[in-house]
């Protein structure tokens, strides 16, 4: 696996990829305002906007399995909504290809 900006190339084999990740984030979403800025910001096309909404009404993003950790969300949140964990040692997770989208 090559690496850019502590983030990993993801392998790929068979019908799922191995992500390599160094975080995971928590999301907030009783305060988000469904702005939308986060879903093509995250790297490894990990967050979705959800059909329900939060008590005010908006929409908010809904993370799948293979999050890296790498915070390109919390960046352009205007809301503050995300929050990043760092794992101790790198994790691997094996996620089904097409819930993934690789950019």
């Amino acid at each position: 696996m090559s690496e850019h900006k502590g983030i990993s190339e993801p392998s790929i084999s068979g019908t799922t990829i191995d992500i390599k990740s160094r975080g995971t984030v928590t999301i907030d979403a009783a305060h988000c305002k469904g702005c939308d800025l986060c879903i093509p910001a995250c790297p490894p096309g990990v967050l979705a906007m959800s059909t329900e909404v939060n008590h005010m009404g908006y929409r908010f993003p809904q993370l799948s399995p293979g999050c890296t950790g790498c915070g390109a969300c919390l960046y352009v949140c205007p809301d503050f909504v995300f929050e990043v964990y760092r794992y101790e040692q790198p994790v691997i997770t094996a996620v089904p290809k097409e819930s993934v989208a690789i950019r």
